[in-house]
């Protein structure tokens, strides 16, 4: 008899897969999906989801989700822990999400220390809308919205979310990671699990930065999109625990 070393985490249904080929947002489903099994907390899981790509997400799993309207994410989530403190909340949010319409919601949020886990999927740009332009485009990356390149004098500098939360006192723990390699979503698993287990030890709110490949509005195939990821997307945005009050890491 053959020994079964993976299955579908059993969270997460049979829905039809609508993400596009090499996106991200599924690895980091995925990865969440084991967590919820692996920790027990199905029945105390409540989810809040953004519109754009990971707005589907909300088909795949069996638990319970809210679908906030652009941003508002983290005050939703604030509302549903505070009215139910004992449930696991946590914000899926995108890039455009969470660092444009949404920035005033998580800053706030991260100044209250609301005890929250937010999983914040990073690929620098709009990938569901057309490939615009966001916070978090690279300097130099062509998106529909900046077609020569952002210009840092015309357009700003990205913005670096993980390490803006991490200076506020009421984040407990900040990280950013990635999905392009097996080491790397492994070490984004342990990530968003220590983000729940912080939440359950009522430390206070704890931010996942996770950088995900959009193959399709950054024009590569999903193996050079992870190799962009490695080569240059890192050089704006390390991977590095910036913040982790139990290692003491401030």
């Amino acid at each position: 008899m053959a020994n079964k070393v993976y299955g579908k985490p059993s969270c997460i249904n049979d829905y039809v897969f609508t993400y596009c080929p090499g996106c991200g947002h599924g690895i980091v489903n995925r990865l969440l999906g084991e967590v919820i099994d692996e920790m027990g907390i199905v029945e105390d899981f409540i989810g809040s989801a953004y519109i754009g790509c990971a707005g589907m997400m909300t088909n795949f799993y069996d638990t319970d989700w809210m679908f906030p309207l652009h941003g508002r994410s983290p005050a939703v989530a604030t509302g549903i822990k505070r009215v139910r403190p004992d449930n696991i909340v946590v914000c899926y949010q995108g890039d455009g999400d969470l660092a444009a319409i949404g920035t005033a919601e998580i800053v706030h949020v991260a100044a209250r220390g609301e005890n929250l886990t937010v999983i914040f999927v990073n690929n620098g740009n709009y990938g569901m809308t057309g490939g615009q332009m966001a916070p978090t485009t690279l300097i130099g990356q062509k998106t529909t919205t900046c077609p020569m390149g952002r210009i840092a004098e015309y357009h700003g500098l990205p913005i670096k979310m993980s390490e803006m939360l991490a200076q506020l006192d009421g984040v407990c723990y900040a990280e950013r990671v990635a999905v392009d390699s097996v080491a790397h979503i492994k070490a984004t698993k342990k990530a968003i699990r220590k983000g729940i287990e912080y939440q359950q030890q009522k430390k206070g709110l704890s931010i996942i930065e996770v950088l995900s490949p959009c193959p399709v509005q950054w024009g590569l195939s999903p193996k050079d999109a992870n190799k962009r990821i490695a080569e240059v997307v890192t050089g704006t945005y390390p991977l590095k625990v910036y913040k982790d009050i139990d290692a003491g890491i401030k």
